[in-house]
């Protein structure tokens, strides 16, 4: 399998460039997980802003529960942008490979390069809920950049659905094929309602 470098190592300018590079990694997928774990980033500041303050003493509870699964959830985005990048490796190998097994091996790494996508959606719709969760007990300071976060997160499930579109076509069994599609777009729609009731929050708090 083709050496890959170690993105979650880089600076974000070296990333920058890297994804700008005529190289096809990091391209999309990369981008997604990277964004993800950014608007992550922006419902833990929120919410780390949020904790200790008297006005919501009584969610402190509720409050480190999220905050773990928040912090997971970040990891799990910087796991899948590595995980990306050897899906598309795996996908190249076997585009080369010339031996009996060909059409076998291109469509295991076919659904290598549609679970990662996949899974990317579902955590970004998880960290959505869990900042949807956080509306009417967030500092009221910190309310723009839980928006920022909840849009991020949407353009996660978008970019997540592109790629699934641009490979699902491609497996061996359509009507598979013709799932995966019709739940990334429910996927897309479930993230588009969140964001649209976070957003419609903030704006009246603000």
């Amino acid at each position: 399998m083709p050496e890959t470098i170690n993105l979650t190592a880089q600076s974000v300018a070296e990333f920058i460039s890297a994804t700008a590079a005529r190289t096809p990694t990091p391209g999309g997928g990369s981008v997604a997980g990277v964004v993800g774990a950014l608007g992550t980033g922006l419902g833990e500041m929120a919410l780390a802003f949020t904790r200790g303050k008297k006005k919501f003493a009584e969610h402190e509870a509720a409050y480190e529960i999220m905050a773990n699964r928040l912090e997971k959830a970040r990891q799990m985005f910087m796991c899948l942008v590595a995980e990306d990048m050897a899906a598309y490796a795996l996908y190249q190998e076997a585009s080369r490979y010339e031996g009996p097994d060909k059409a076998r091996k291109e469509q295991l790494a076919l659904a290598a390069a549609i679970n990662v996508p996949r899974e990317m959606a579902k955590v970004a719709l998880v960290v959505l809920d869990e900042l949807a969760s956080l509306l009417d007990r967030c500092n009221r300071y910190l309310l723009t950049d839980l928006a920022g976060g909840a849009v991020l997160l949407e353009a996660v499930v978008k970019l997540c659905d592109y790629n699934v579109r641009i490979n699902a076509p491609n497996c061996a069994d359509k009507k598979i094929g013709e799932e995966i599609l019709k739940s990334s777009t429910l996927d897309c729609e479930k993230a588009k309602a969140l964001v649209e009731r976070i957003e419609a929050s903030v704006k009246q708090q603000i």
